[in-house]
């Protein structure tokens, strides 16, 4: 089982743009083998100690293989929605991982 975690910046003023984006996309994990187990959304006060600027949300999604996450994020259904994260995200930061 791979882990992948995202921290997810968003442009100024996007929010609405942003959550509508995830309410189209979050659900076809299932079709993909993917869990998605936390959804944050922290204050600042969450953060002990940065050096950048934070992020909006943060996720930590369960895929079953390299497979089931390169097809989620292949999915022409989810690719439809693409401009709808274009215009409402700055950057995500991408962390793969595993459970040791």
């Amino acid at each position: 089982m791979l882990h992948y975690t995202q921290l997810i910046f968003i442009k100024p003023g996007c929010e609405e743009e942003f959550h509508a984006f995830e309410d189209k996309v979050l659900p076809l994990l299932q079709l993909h083998n993917g869990v998605l187990v936390y959804r944050i959304r922290p204050d600042a006060e969450a953060f002990v100690e940065n050096s950048e600027p934070l992020p909006y949300e943060i996720h930590l999604v369960t895929f079953g293989s390299k497979a089931d996450f390169e097809g989620y994020k292949t999915d022409p259904k989810r690719l439809a929605f693409m401009e709808m994260k274009d215009r409402a995200v700055e950057k995500i930061i991408l962390i793969e991982g595993m459970v040791l």
